[in-house]
C-alpha cells in the first residue's frame, strides 16, 4: 500500500515570535516530498512532484496562509507550552 501524511511542528527557543519556526512537511511511502517552512517563507519541493506542487503553491493563496499559521498557529501553543515547563520546573 501507499501511505501519505503531513507533518505540522513548531519548533521554538522562547515564546518570542522570532524564536519560532513553523514547518509544514508532506510525505508520501516515508520520503519528504515538499515542505513549508516559515525561516524560508515559501513551499520547497524535494521530489520532481513536489518541485511542481511547490511552484503552484508558492504563485496561490496558501502560501499566504501558511506565513500567518507561525503567529496564529504556533505563537499561542508554544506560549501555553512554555508556561506548563516553567511551572512545573
Amino acid at each position: 500500500g501507499f501511505l501519505h501524511y503531513v507533518v505540522t511542528d513548531c519548533e521554538f527557543n522562547s515564546s518570542k515570535l522570532n524564536d519560532i519556526e513553523y514547518t509544514l512537511s508532506y510525505y508520501y511511502n516515508k520520503l519528504e516530498i515538499i515542505r513549508f517552512s516559515s525561516s524560508v517563507g515559501k513551499f520547497v519541493g524535494y521530489t520532481e512532484v513536489g518541485i511542481k506542487n511547490a511552484e503552484r503553491l508558492n504563485n496561490g493563496p496558501e502560501v499566504i496562509a501558511r506565513r500567518a499559521q507561525k503567529e496564529s498557529y504556533c505563537l499561542s501553543n508554544v506560549g501555553i507550552d512554555v508556561e506548563s515547563a516553567l511551572t512545573k520546573s
